[in-house]
C-alpha cells in the first residue's frame, strides 16, 4: 500500500489546488471529482469572485497576501491572467469601513477613505450611506480558469484526474485506505484528501474518522446561494468590487466575468439563500422572493446599473461557525472543507498548506485544525 497514490476527493478551487502544490513535491495525486472540474453543482464554478484584502479580522488579511504570491506563482506558471485588477469598496455601518482601514495598515496595503459624498463622486454607480473605504489592489478571480490551470499543472507533474467518479465513503485497508464509489468501484490510497465542499455532511461519517474526531468537526450549514447579473447603463464604466453590509442587508458584487459577457456586475445577497442539508439538494433554480430583494437593492442603491437581471446563478456556501475554515489531518485522511463562502481567493495557499499536512508538517495555522485538538472517546 506503501506505493499508492494520495488521492483527492474533489476538484472545486481547494481539491484543484492540493493537486498542483503536492504533484510537484513527486507524490503519486490521482484526483478522483463526482462531476466535471469547477463543476455547476459545487461552488468553483464560474469566472467571478472576489479577491480582496480587506477582512475586520488581520489573521485573514495577513493570509490575503501569503495567497497572493500563490497567485502570482500559478499565473506565471500557467502563463494566464487569473486575477483581473478592480480595486473594492467597502461600505456600510455593518462592514466598519474605519476598523478595516487600520487592519490594512497593519498588512502595509495601500487603501484610502472617502465620505458618501465623495465616493459618489468618484464612484456614481453607487449611492452610499457613509464612509467608504477603498482599496485598488482587489479584483476578480477566473475561478473556473484557476481550477483548470491548476489541474493542468498537477497532470503535466504526474497526477491523474478521474471526472464522473462519486466517493461514497473511505475505508481503512492494510497500512492504507481504499476510496469506494457508489457504483462500487475502488481506488487505493495511500493518503486521502477530501475537499467536497457541500457534500461534506454525506461523508463525513463515511471517512473512517474516530468517535472524537467526527464530534470535534464543527457543526456545518449548507446554503444555495444565487446571484444575478444587472446590465451597466454606462458599457464603459469601470466598476469596482464591492462588500456593502448595512443594519437592514449584507450584499456584495462584482464584474460579472466571462460567463455574464461582460456586460454586468454581479450582486448577490451575502448568506441569504436557503439552507439545504447537502450539496445533493442544490436544485439550481433562482429563488424568486430573493430575485425580487436583489432588484430592489439595486433600484435604491446602485443607479449605475439596469435593475433587471439579464443572467442568474446558484452556487453553495459551506459555512462553519464564524466564517472558519477547517484545514486538518486525522491519521492519512486530510479535510480541506468547508470554507465558508470566503476560501477562493486562498486557493493557492489551501493548496499549499494541504501539501504540508500530508507530508506530516504541523506549520498550519491551529484555529484550521478543530480535529487535531479533538479528545478522543
Amino acid at each position: 500500500m506503501s506505493t499508492a497514490p494520495i488521492v483527492i476527493i474533489g476538484a472545486g478551487l481547494a481539491g484543484s489546488a492540493a493537486a498542483w502544490r503536492i504533484a510537484e513535491t513527486g507524490r503519486d495525486v490521482v484526483v478522483l471529482e463526482r462531476d466535471e472540474p469547477a463543476g455547476h453543482w459545487g461552488s468553483s464554478h464560474g469566472s467571478a469572485r472576489i479577491f480582496r484584502y480587506a477582512y475586520p479580522d488581520p489573521f485573514y488579511a495577513a493570509l490575503v497576501a501569503d495567497a497572493r504570491r500563490g497567485w502570482d506563482e500559478l499565473e506565471a506558471a500557467a502563463r494566464t491572467t487569473l486575477i483581473t485588477p478592480t480595486g473594492a469598496l467597502d461600505f456600510g455601518a455593518q462592514r466598519d469601513p474605519q476598523a478595516l482601514a487600520r487592519v490594512l495598515a497593519g498588512i502595509d496595503v495601500p487603501h484610502d477613505l472617502f465620505t458618501a459624498e465623495a465616493a459618489a463622486s468618484r464612484w456614481p454607480g453607487l449611492a452610499f450611506d457613509g464612509p467608504v473605504l477603498w482599496h485598488e489592489s482587489a479584483g476578480v478571480i477566473d475561478a473556473e480558469s484557476a481550477v483548470r490551470a491548476m489541474l493542468r499543472l498537477a497532470v503535466a507533474a504526474g497526477a491523474r484526474v478521474e471526472q464522473q467518479w462519486v466517493a461514497a465513503s473511505v475505508e481503512r485497508r492494510g497500512g492504507g485506505y481504499v476510496v469506494v464509489a457508489e457504483d462500487g468501484r475502488e481506488q487505493l490510497a495511500s493518503q486521502v484528501v477530501v475537499a467536497a465542499g457541500g457534500w461534506i455532511p454525506d461523508l463525513l461519517g463515511a471517512l473512517g474518522l474516530s468517535d472524537g474526531a467526527r464530534r470535534a468537526f464543527p457543526s456545518v450549514e449548507v446554503r444555495q446561494e444565487q446571484a444575478l447579473h444587472f446590465p451597466y447603463r454606462d458599457p464603459d464604466a469601470a466598476w469596482p468590487t464591492f462588500i456593502h453590509k448595512s443594519d437592514a442587508l449584507q450584499t456584495y458584487g462584482l464584474p460579472g466575468g466571462r460567463d455574464a459577457e461582460f456586460r454586468g456586475q454581479k450582486v448577490a445577497i451575502y448568506n441569504g439563500g436557503r439552507v439545504i442539508a447537502s450539496a445533493r439538494d442544490h436544485e439550481r433554480v433562482i429563488d424568486e422572493t430573493q430575485r425580487d430583494r436583489l432588484v430592489d437593492y439595486v433600484t435604491r442603491t446602485l443607479p449605475g446599473l439596469v435593475p433587471e437581471p439579464y443572467a442568474g446563478t446558484t452556487c453553495l456556501f459551506t459555512n462553519l461557525p464564524g466564517d472558519e475554515f477547517v484545514l486538518d489531518r486525522v491519521e492519512g485522511v486530510t479535510l480541506l472543507s468547508p470554507c465558508s463562502g470566503h476560501g477562493a481567493k486562498f486557493a493557492p495557499l489551501i493548496g499549499e498548506l494541504a501539501a504540508r499536512l500530508v507530508a506530516g508538517d504541523q506549520d498550519v495555522p491551529t484555529r484550521f485544525r478543530p480535529l487535531s485538538q479533538r479528545v478522543d472517546a
